[in-house]
């Protein structure tokens, strides 16, 4: 008996055992990592829920919720990038809010004739980690400081603080945006001029609330529509080389 005992016992724990480890792959994949842009800022928020709950318990939980949105704030998941040179990909997670043909900043040299832009507006909820739009050769990287008004606003990509990326393209030169938000106060790009970057391939990242600006040359049609979500690495926005025309969408 004590025989048929101990083989009835290892059934059930080989039974359990694929579960256990298909319970923990759910957990492991669920669970999206965090960019190590954010670690100091998860520490700190952690902290001061310690601090905070210490001095009156009901604060730390309130500390708590804001040390998990700041983790969720740094979120860095990973993305399945189409790779095609005729396909532009969305450089930001966020709301498509504009499309149209304006002259680009003139710290990127790419001319005074007026070139397709597609913006991306990035609300404190959504992932803040830039990808490149299209592969190419990075020909020049340009900052320049300015206010922080609400990255929405048209007027956001002349007046507030900005950093562009030229990107060499099979298309031509293609132009990168990064523009700071009402509540950014901090661009990262850690791309380098004369380096090759593919697509989808991170590049940089704004805290905490923004907008990417995408300048395209002739021959690109856009594949978005405005309002509509995008996400970065992976939404088609425009598209070269296609007899198509612009998407038409229709809200339901």
């Amino acid at each position: 008996m004590p025989q048929r005992r101990f083989f009835a016992n290892s059934k059930n724990e080989n039974a359990r055992r694929p579960a256990a480890m298909s319970l923990f792959n759910t957990v492991r994949n669920t669970i999206v990592p965090v960019h190590k842009e954010g670690y100091p800022f998860v520490a700190a928020f952690f902290v001061a829920s310690l601090v905070l709950g210490w001095i009156f318990k009901p604060l730390f939980w309130i500390g708590m919720i804001f040390t998990l949105w700041c983790a969720y704030f740094f979120r860095d998941p990973e993305r399945v990038t189409p790779q095609d040179d005729d396909l532009v990909i969305s450089p930001a997670d966020g709301k498509v809010s504009a499309i149209q043909m304006v002259t680009p900043p003139a710290e990127l040299n790419l001319g005074s004739e007026p070139m397709l832009r597609i913006s991306v507006f990035m609300n404190v909820f959504n992932c803040h980690v830039n990808r490149a739009p299209m592969r190419g050769r990075i020909v020049s990287i340009n900052y320049r400081s300015g206010s922080f008004v609400n990255a929405e606003l048209d007027k956001a990509s002349e007046d507030n603080e900005r950093n562009g990326l030229v990107i060499e393209t099979q298309r031509g030169q293609i132009g990168v945006v990064q523009i700071a938000g009402l509540v950014a106060r901090r661009i990262l790009c850690w791309a380098n001029p004369n380096e090759p970057v593919d697509a989808g391939e991170r590049f940089g990242l704004i805290r905490f609330g923004s907008r990417l600006d995408v300048f395209l040359p002739a021959g690109a049609a856009p594949r978005v529509s405005l309002g509509q979500t995008a996400v970065a690495g992976e939404t088609v926005i425009a598209e070269f080389a296609s007899a198509k025309g612009p998407v038409i969408s229709r809200r339901s």
